[in-house]
């Protein structure tokens, strides 16, 4: 696996925190679960555990998870790195709205540059290499310290590489949906191409948005567009949750959640969990410090294996 320099920094980050949930109501209920101040305390906890990436997108909250971070940034002198997105809308043409996105985005987050932008969605009606072009643009323009995209599958990441190798930029990232119930990215090449090109899978809804973290079950399901997602799944995944339990006992008393996490950094990714509040954010810092073994690993591949899409 050959590593950029340039983007040396990611592939050292073993963890990170997504703000999907800040300010989303749609999906997360923000403002009825959570308020800014739960917000502020999940942020403030996770900077104490030494978690210092934070991945955030113009869309989420209609540009308000951008803004909060933007205020949390001015009240800690802990360096933090920040990455946000681009939502390639059907209505946004031009190369230029790229760019233009990124300026609206540091503005709400009060930053002169990110430390990475990514291409949220590879939707058409353009091609990869229009998008990807662009953002080797706000590369050029020194607008964000480096370049990533996000769910695109092997043949679009690698024809993203193609791109940005000629303006000798390299990919950082792919961000994509990854947890012991989406395992997707290692039957469908992405995991192992990225791997060769040295580009860093961070991995979205790795708790499988609650799923994962015990919490839910056939007769309680998660609310809204959440529990009919999983509704088919609420009872088979009970096999797994118990062997998670089991695990966790054995490390020491490890929440299911954080055996999920775990897994995911043992499979060479970067898990990025939400949290909601302080006592989300704290549990979430319980993955880091520890490693399961090659055999709990196995053991939980061989569990999961049916959710296999």
């Amino acid at each position: 696996m050959a590593i950029s320099e340039e983007t040396k920094f990611l592939h050292e980050i073993e963890f990170g925190l997504g703000a999907w949930a800040w300010g989303d109501r749609v999906f997360w209920s923000y403002g009825k679960t959570h308020t800014d101040e739960d917000i502020k305390q999940a942020f403030d906890t996770s900077i104490e555990a030494g978690i210092i990436f934070l991945d955030t997108a113009e869309v989420y909250g209609q540009g308000r998870s951008e803004s909060l971070i933007g205020e949390f940034l001015k009240t800690t002198k802990v360096p933090v790195m920040v990455a946000t997105k681009f939502m390639p809308f059907p209505w946004r043409m031009r190369k230029s709205s790229l760019v233009n996105a990124l300026k609206h985005s540091l503005d709400r987050l009060g930053l002169p540059l990110v430390d990475l932008y990514q291409i949220h969605w590879p939707f058409p009606p353009f091609p990869v290499e229009h998008w990807v072009e662009a953002l080797a643009e706000a590369k050029q323009k020194g607008l964000t310290r480096t370049v990533g995209v996000s769910n695109y599958n092997k043949n679009q990441m690698q024809r993203a590489y193609t791109v940005l190798a000629k303006y000798d930029i390299p990919l950082a990232s792919n961000q994509v949906e990854y947890s012991l119930l989406d395992r997707r990215i290692e039957k469908n090449g992405v995991l192992q191409r990225a791997n060769e090109l040295g580009i860093r899978i961070i991995s979205y809804s790795p708790l499988a948005k609650g799923i994962l973290t015990g919490k839910y079950s056939s007769e309680n399901p998660p609310p809204g567009v959440r529990g009919r997602q999983y509704s088919s799944i609420l009872r088979e995944v009970q096999p797994l949750l118990k062997l998670m339990t089991e695990i966790g006992q054995d490390l020491g008393g490890k929440t299911q959640a954080q055996i999920a996490l775990n897994w995911l950094m043992c499979k060479g990714t970067m898990p990025i969990p939400g949290a909601k509040n302080a006592r989300q954010a704290e549990m979430n810092s319980g993955s880091l410090g520890w490693r399961l073994t090659e055999d709990q690993v196995k053991s939980l591949d061989a569990a999961s294996e049916k959710f296999i899409k």
